[in-house]
């Protein structure tokens, strides 16, 4: 008798201070972490660009900074996987989508708007992608978004009209615009898949095997043609000095690329994909501050008004999701459902 009554009395009283002290750890571990990635993605236009002016093409560039990283991250990848290969086969679509998609597809989109556009500029037309998604989600649901949602949706439209400039004291290049919103579309994937849940699939399994599936994709379409693969070994003009091109080059390789994908894929995980693209949203006022920094850019007075409305925006946006999610479920919030045949995947 006094054996079983003491084992449920121990049984109790353990869980229940163990569960309440651990779970705010994982959300401000994880806002650290993605405000840690935004920072590293940042950078990827200071680096880029001082190529892209140096004559290198946008997949060039693109196909340069993917392959370079899915060098770095063989080895991690495959001592990530170690017994546990078949994990590939059982995520194979998610990791094909993850590559040619939101690493492909989003980073080409972005680097021919660089070429165009102020990094700046290109970032906050990139970042359109939360109000993108509302749209999308209207249109396929049916369902109309909150107020707050929409106020939010109608003030980075406004800050979009003055980003553009459209009274013409600043020239925009409508092409550059129209990659940046491409872009944008990348960006919407690049969260929804970061923050499935993938069963066991490590972050730095599904970044490293999903730059091999995009440097493949990459060097296919140079190869016959459809997007040219230039690139210089020429010195290049970054911080206002000329270096060789291997500075940017391991800049975009290493920060910009390896460590901020691995770093966003755990942040998403861990926050689910509504937060982490909120938080996400840091990586616009990064990308400006390193562009200034390092290339002297820094946007007119009408542009950056427009895109504090955007951010603005996009926090009212975020906030109303938030605000409606269950919070004793914070990591499986995706915003949208995986298209049709990445169920299994994801």
């Amino acid at each position: 008798m006094t054996t079983a009554q003491t084992t449920p009395d121990t049984t109790i009283a353990m869980p229940g201070p163990d569960t309440r002290t651990d779970r705010p750890r994982p959300a401000v571990t994880g806002i650290w972490i993605a405000l840690f990635s935004a920072a590293c993605f940042g950078t990827s236009g200071a680096f880029g660009k001082s190529l892209l002016e140096a004559g290198w093409s946008p997949g060039g560039a693109v196909t340069a900074r993917i392959g370079g990283a899915a060098a770095v991250l063989a080895v991690p990848t495959v001592l990530a996987l170690r017994g546990r290969w078949h994990l590939v086969a059982r995520h194979a679509w998610l990791i094909v989508a993850y590559g040619l998609v939101a690493m492909a597809a989003c980073q080409v989109f972005y680097f021919n708007a660089v070429t165009r556009l102020d990094v700046g500029v290109a970032l906050l037309l990139e970042y359109l992608a939360p109000v993108l998604l509302i749209g999308w989600m209207w249109f396929r649901t049916g369902r109309r978004p909150s107020p707050l949602t929409l106020v939010g949706a109608a003030v980075s439209i406004a800050g979009l009209v003055l980003v553009l400039d459209l009274t013409g004291a600043v020239e925009i290049d409508l092409v550059g615009v129209a990659w940046g919103l491409a872009a944008a579309v990348g960006l919407v994937v690049y969260f929804v898949l970061s923050g499935k849940d993938a069963e066991g699939l490590p972050p730095v399994a599904l970044a490293g095997a999903g730059m091999v599936v995009a440097t493949v994709a990459l060097l296919a379409v140079g190869l016959v043609g459809i997007m040219p693969l230039e690139a210089s070994t020429g010195d290049v003009t970054f911080v206002g000095q000329q270096v060789t091109w291997l500075v940017p080059w391991l800049g975009m390789v290493l920060v910009a690329t390896s460590v901020a994908y691995i770093s966003g894929i755990a942040a998403t995980r861990s926050l689910g994909s509504k937060l982490a693209s909120f938080v996400g949203l840091t990586e616009v006022m990064f990308a400006v501050l390193f562009a200034w920094l390092f290339l002297g850019e820094l946007p007119m007075p009408i542009q950056l008004v427009g895109g504090v409305l955007i951010v603005a925006g996009v926090a009212c946006v975020r906030f109303d999701e938030l605000r409606t999610t269950d919070p004793t479920s914070p990591v499986h919030d995706d915003v949208l459902p995986a298209p049709e045949g990445f169920a299994e995947a994801a």
